[in-house]
């Protein structure tokens, strides 16, 4: 029913910044809350950031005042932007609703101490 396709992951130094899209397709989108999830090599996936269809945010307190969750509904967009990331940051980044029955790809975020 809905499909989501992240991008923007890479290859940084610890400090610099990253900004993550998750493009999605269905008529839903604009009324769901989106989450950023990320799941680190030998650890559970976890929830990263949230944004409801009102843009209220929430994040984990690992990376609050460092990564800002946005949503761009004319574009049926969801983006992360990282900044001042750090090693442990290192992780599978997914893009999703609350409750996810599958998942995609996501894209891969390295961080360089």
């Amino acid at each position: 029913q809905v499909q989501l396709v992240e991008s923007g992951g890479g290859l940084v130094q610890a400090g610099g910044s990253l900004r993550l899209s998750c493009a999605a397709s269905g008529s839903i989108f604009s009324i769901v809350t989106m989450c950023w999830y990320r799941q680190a090599p030998g650890k559970q996936r976890e929830l990263v950031a949230r944004i409801s269809s009102g843009g209220i945010t929430n994040y984990a307190d690992s990376v609050k005042g460092r990564f800002t969750i946005s949503r761009d509904n004319a574009k049926n967009t969801v983006y992360l932007q990282m900044n001042s990331l750090k090693p442990e940051d290192t992780a599978v980044y997914y893009c999703n609703g609350m409750s996810p029955r599958s998942w995609g790809q996501g894209t891969q975020v390295t961080v360089s101490s």
